[in-house]
């Protein structure tokens, strides 16, 4: 009995050897990357939901973009667009009624510059008033500068501005004709045959005046252009005309007697400083004196 005995259970250690468990309905041992066993739960989904996923546990590949590298290659941020300043100086050239004149421009901003000109005419001519020969002459001398604004960034502009320097005047020679009538404040007199009238008169204006003008055209036009042809209008208030009236010589009465030497007759003075007044309002209206101007500028 001892040996059957043995022999059934040898023969069964070497049938179980040659069927694994697997094939009797039971779920062999999980074998893991480290070499323990995971106990078997008996049925698939267990299995499944406790098994690690392989994908978990390795590393993301080498060459895999990260979010280091996704940030590398974003755009960079756009940057808005500025306006570059033009060339730094301009020159040009016009003529007003200020006269002929020449002005450097350079820009501050894009949409301002600052401008300064020069003026210049001359003009003479000969005319008589109240019985007095004038042989006058207009000088026009003048510096001015301006601040040109745009508000646009056209060709627009406004352009408050000062006449830094104010040398327009107009200077004369007074003569009588011997025996010829003339009048000071509406007085009547007779200029002296042996000593007629003679004299000077002048008329100027403040030193300093402000301006104001608006016009069309850039002396650096904000563009590939070189060339401009800036017009312009506007006024300069160089307040109200100083006139000045020296005479010397006799003047008498409309007999030709009672002679009275016209720069020491205080009658006679008080009369001039009266004809003065009334030069002074004869020219009131270069108290804020028009400007009409055309020009040609080159851009540098």
């Amino acid at each position: 009995m001892r040996q059957l005995a043995l022999f059934v259970a040898v023969s069964l250690v070497s049938f179980s050897n040659l069927f694994p468990a697997s094939c009797w309905g039971q779920s062999a041992p999980t074998i893991v990357a480290s070499g323990s066993p995971v106990p078997s739960t008996g049925s698939d989904e267990t299995s499944a939901a406790t098994t690690t996923p392989a994908d978990a546990s390795k590393p993301a590949p080498a060459n895999t973009p990260g979010p280091e590298a996704n940030a590398a290659v974003q755009p960079a941020p756009v940057t808005p667009p500025s306006h570059a300043l033009p060339s730094r100086i301009a020159v040009g050239v016009k003529l007003s009624l200020l006269g002929a004149g020449i002005e450097v421009a350079t820009p501050v901003t894009y949409h301002t510059n600052v401008r300064v000109g020069f003026n210049a005419f001359s003009y003479g001519r000969g005319f008589t008033n109240d019985g007095i020969n004038y042989n006058a002459n207009l000088s026009f001398r003048s510096v001015e500068t301006h601040f040109d604004w745009f508000p646009f960034a056209g060709g627009f502009h406004l352009s408050p501005g000062l006449m830094i320097y104010n040398g327009n005047k107009v200077t004369a020679s007074a003569s009588v004709g011997g025996g010829q009538q003339f009048t000071l404040n509406n007085v009547s007199y007779y200029s002296d045959v042996a000593n007629p009238v003679t004299g000077t008169g002048k008329v100027d204006f403040n030193k300093v005046a402000p301006t104001f003008l608006l016009g069309w055209g850039n002396l650096l036009p904000r563009s590939h252009r070189h060339f401009s042809i800036p017009v312009e209008v506007g006024v300069v208030v160089s307040g109200s005309p100083k006139s000045t009236l020296n005479l010397t010589g006799f003047a008498c009465d409309s007999t030709g007697a009672n002679c009275q030497n016209v720069a020491t007759n205080s009658t006679i003075q008080s009369n001039v400083v009266a004809q003065q007044t009334k030069l002074n309002n004869d020219m009131s209206f270069f108290k804020a004196y028009p400007i009409i101007s055309v020009g040609f500028g080159y851009k540098f």
